[in-house]
């Protein structure tokens, strides 16, 4: 897969997660209603894997621009009305992090990803 696909995917699930986390709680598609915790954990870990993928030679920058988009996040719905920031799920963000890190590490050991 083209470089080019790999960003337009991660920036496009950038975009999805900032939509979903701003938006009211009821115009959550239902399918997407269980356990906060593991929504954010499972988010941000496909985000991590996605921006590996998309930019395999700034990993750092990438796993600390995720961990601020986190932050970020969390401030922008403390904000708001009608949802809360939390500390918590900053963490299972990092968490999720901790997760799609070493899942690409180890895609990237057995197909060799560019990194460039």
């Amino acid at each position: 897969m083209s470089q080019l696909i790999w960003r337009l995917a991660f920036w496009t699930l950038v975009l999805t997660t900032v939509w979903l986390s701003l938006i009211t709680a009821a115009l959550i598609p239902t399918a997407l209603h269980f356990w906060d915790k593991a929504q954010h954990a499972l988010g941000f870990a496909g985000l991590a894997y996605l921006g590996m993928m998309a930019y395999p030679g700034q990993i750092l920058k990438v796993l600390l621009g995720l961990m601020l988009l986190g932050v970020g996040i969390e401030c922008a719905q403390w904000m708001t009305s009608w949802r809360q920031g939390d500390w918590q799920d900053w963490v299972a963000d990092c968490f999720g992090l901790a997760i799609g890190a070493p899942a690409w590490c180890l895609m990237n050991r057995r197909f060799k990803f560019r990194t460039k």
